[in-house]
């Protein structure tokens, strides 16, 4: 016997959901990875380079602190709503050493379950509906949740080659500025793979101080910089604590990507904002997992040198392959990404397409970057240096250059 509420079914109560949620933007590369997962269940040999998941396993002596770590009954319980202090300590020690930063943390240090998610944060801690966020295009489009979520409004800063694919804060209309209260810088840059001297830091502190915005600085690729060039810190310049703060996290620097562990770092009453709205949303990470990832900032970094010297010798590996095929560009600089111009006749989709399609390649189309990516393809180092030079090999007998 069919009961009325059964015949009604799902469809006849309706759920709406809430507009912020209508206003996220498409997740570009949830299309990428399903047409590269079909070509896969077609029993094609597919090369990703598309995605930016690091390939290598975590450090064995941060796992082996993790699984000493598990069997300690105090991490059973829930942990500080903010996180456990020596976590923070080891943080502010790593940035000392490092880059010469003095960071307090109890006061300039906030973790978080991952860089990405202090990325969204900070847009629900600092925008109303009406503010103004400012951009990098192309970049990271997580950035744009966390303003989408804010309903504040983005204002791009197109990166081009000609300026260093570093933003012309010159070029912004003025009405824009004077509405923004947040920007986002990252160096070395997702997807560009270049890097920022100390001088452009020194100018978006001017820019940001005059204007009154916060800056957001993401170095995830801090630990990444090619040719013995060691990345800049947004933090090391004079009065960078004083109009923002920096996202780091361990994903990329330890190959600790699944672990989600990472750090908001700088201004006081950012980082007391985001413990705030965290307060709400989580209880911090697993002790276990926070004591691990203190033994990966504290402990031996040879690990760290082993890391950028595998990226090191895949960026000379690929650039060379490229070379032989004809497809010019300028080497990274850092990060672990390639940023290649696409040839005449083609669109960053079109080749993206055509390259899966026939080689079996999957690389990011620069426009699920931002309008200014167009006409430029992203390209990871995430496999070894033979698969590397096979795929570029693949590209080249498609005679496009």
């Amino acid at each position: 016997m069919t009961t009325k509420s059964t015949q009604a079914g799902a469809s006849a109560f309706p759920i709406r959901a809430a507009e912020r949620i209508q206003e996220l933007p498409v997740q570009f590369f949830a299309k990428l990875v399903g047409k590269a997962n079909e070509q896969i269940a077609a029993g094609h040999d597919v090369i990703n380079l598309g995605q930016g998941n690091p390939d290598q396993p975590t450090p064995e002596h941060i796992v082996r602190s993790l699984q000493k770590a598990a069997e300690n009954p105090q991490y059973h319980r829930y942990p500080p709503f903010n996180g456990y202090l020596f976590l923070k300590q080891a943080v502010a020690q790593r940035y000392k050493e490092d880059y010469g930063v003095e960071l307090d943390p109890e006061t300039e240090v906030a973790i978080l379950f991952g860089g990405k998610t202090g990325l969204v944060e900070i847009s629900q801690c600092l925008l109303n509906p009406g503010d103004v966020c400012l951009v990098p295009d192309p970049g990271y489009p997580d950035y744009w949740s966390g303003v989408a979520l804010a309903g504040a409004e983005m204002v791009m800063m197109p990166l081009r080659a000609d300026n260093a694919f570093l933003p012309d804060y010159s070029v912004l209309k003025q009405d824009d500025v004077n509405r923004a209260k947040l920007m986002f810088i990252n160096y070395p840059n997702n997807p560009t793979a270049v890097t920022a001297p100390a001088s452009f830091y020194e100018e978006t502190i001017r820019f940001a101080a005059k204007n009154g915005i916060v800056v957001a600085s993401d170095f995830a690729y801090g630990a990444i910089g090619f040719d013995g060039q060691k990345p800049v810190s947004f933090l090391q310049l004079p009065g960078a604590k004083e109009v923002g703060i920096e996202f780091y996290t361990l994903s990329k620097t330890y190959n600790m990507a699944g672990w989600r562990v990472g750090f908001a770092l700088g201004n006081r009453e950012v980082v007391r904002l985001i413990n705030l709205i965290q307060d709400h949303y989580y209880c911090s990470l697993f002790g276990g997992i926070q004591e691990a990832a203190a033994a990966a900032l504290t402990g031996p970094q040879d690990c760290v040198a082993n890391l950028l010297a595998t990226y090191q010798s895949r960026r000379d590996a690929l650039y060379a392959a490229l070379k032989r095929i004809g497809w010019e560009a300028k080497p990274s600089q850092g990060s672990f990404f390639c940023w290649l111009p696409v040839p005449k006749g083609y669109t960053s989709t079109s080749l993206a397409d055509l390259l899966l399609d026939k080689a079996k390649i999957v690389v990011a189309p620069g426009i699920g970057f931002g309008e200014s990516g167009e006409g430029f393809v992203r390209l990871g180092l995430l496999s070894d240096e033979a698969r590397l030079e096979e795929a570029v090999d693949r590209i080249g007998k498609l005679n496009l250059f």
